[in-house]
């Protein structure tokens, strides 16, 4: 790809230092670049809003596992939203959004560790690609939002909205739990498809989202296929419906209810027959448990995150996830986070009977191991600016080998998270 591009950590210093000379508030601006001199202001004004950020993560295996080393991975995405009510004075004009990715990195979990979920949340699909082409409006009332064109199902479905899964750098967590995508034709950031998604508020605290996306597996991380918004082999349709409820008051949540369901015809796991139709069912929530009365934004919130697939074609079949975050945990510190979350990924039974087969045939002794991956994760997410921050990350993984069936020893892995917004 072009070297302009590509942003590193030296691209970032050295564009962080150029913008200083321009503006003198780089530590308290929202963004690296700053407004642009009143340009960027202006044309959000007019209607045009840029948006920018970069991501990077290293991790470095310390024990157990494949071997010690490190591994770094980057994500970097830039996006332009039109207003185009602003644009072109209309009424209830809608919104067009267009975003572009790029991935580059190894990952730790496929060269230092053997595990199935990623260390590294922003590992995979490793080239630039159009992640998003859609247009977003309000139709017939100000309860129904309707969005529609070339995007990512995740962006709108199957995670939380608060964000609370995203103080954490493992994509087990970070993000939406990953049977989803494994089982199914569900796709998640960065990898988009053709679809319409629709909310519909219930009430203030009740919102109803139904979604319609193509299914089409081989344009999935097929650098081929970066600037193709039609599908290049169509095999179904997913079809998500999720409820979710926001409780308001002191301690707010959000909880979320949801069911997806993939027309594909696939192949059976351990057989050559073939089923029609796949789908899963998850269930997430954020609580706030305790309010600081006497230090405004200082909360624990818990989560909790339960996900099952399909038993006859997905390899992994259930996810449980559960953790607490402490927002502001010092006073002098109030954009600063402490995060601790336990994991459990279970592999499909039928996936484990063909390793064991296929070891048997090949006269090899298939390992005692347990049932599932299970992961421990700690973070602390140091509000360094507005617009920079650090993640130092511990990450314990127990089983590492449970879906290749290998004998891997548990593994601590610690790391970096850097995310800047430009």
């Amino acid at each position: 790809m072009p070297s302009a591009i590509r942003i590193t950590p030296t691209l970032l210093l050295a564009l962080a230092s150029t913008t200083a000379l321009a503006d003198g508030d780089l530590m308290t601006r929202s963004t690296l670049t700053g407004d642009w001199g009143g340009l960027r202001h202006q044309l959000e004004e007019d209607g045009v809003r840029f948006t920018g950020d970069y991501s990077g993560e290293t991790a470095y295996n310390a024990h157990g596992g494949l071997h010690r080393s490190a591994r770094y991975s980057q994500n970097l995405k830039l996006g332009v939203q039109f207003d185009l009510s602003k644009l072109y004075g209309l009424d209830n004009g809608g919104k067009v959004q267009l975003t572009i990715n790029d991935r580059r990195g190894n990952s730790a979990s496929e060269d230092l560790v053997g595990n199935r979920l990623p260390i590294q949340e922003n590992f995979g699909g490793l080239y630039t690609r159009l992640t998003e082409l859609s247009y977003e409006r309000t139709l017939f009332t100000p309860a129904l939002n309707v969005k529609l064109g070339y995007m990512a199902m995740g962006n709108d479905l199957g995670g939380l909205d608060s964000g609370i899964l995203c103080n954490f750098m493992n994509a087990g967590f970070c993000g939406h739990p990953l049977n989803m995508s494994g089982g199914s034709g569900w796709t998640n950031y960065p990898n988009a498809h053709l679809g319409v998604r629709v909310k519909y508020d219930l009430s203030p605290s009740w919102q109803l989202r139904v979604a319609a996306f193509n299914v089409d597996p081989d344009s999935n991380g097929n650098s081929s296929r970066a600037w193709h918004l039609g599908p290049k082999h169509t095999t179904g349709t997913v079809v998500p419906v999720e409820l979710v409820y926001k409780l308001q008051g002191e301690l707010p949540g959000e909880y979320k209810l949801g069911y997806y369901y993939d027309s594909s015809d696939v192949k059976r796991i351990g057989s050559d027959e073939e089923v029609s139709g796949r789908g899963g069912h998850y269930l997430l929530v954020d609580q706030a448990v305790w309010n600081d009365q006497g230090s405004p934004g200082r909360s624990l919130h818990a989560f909790g995150q339960y996900s099952a697939s399909s038993k006859a074609a997905s390899p992994f079949t259930k996810w449980y996830g559960a953790g607490v975050v402490l927002y502001k945990p010092f006073a002098s510190r109030p954009k600063d986070t402490v995060a601790l979350g336990y994991g459990r990924a279970v592999p499909n039974p039928r996936s484990r009977d063909v390793l064991e087969d296929a070891a048997f045939n090949a006269g090899q002794q298939f390992p005692d191991i347990d049932s599932a991956e299970q992961l421990i994760e700690l973070s602390y997410g140091y509000q360094a600016t507005p617009w920079l921050n650090l993640r130092p990350d511990v990450q314990y993984i127990i089983e590492p080998g449970a879906f290749s069936g290998k004998d891997i020893d548990n593994a601590l892995v610690v790391g970096l998270q850097v995310k800047a917004t430009f």
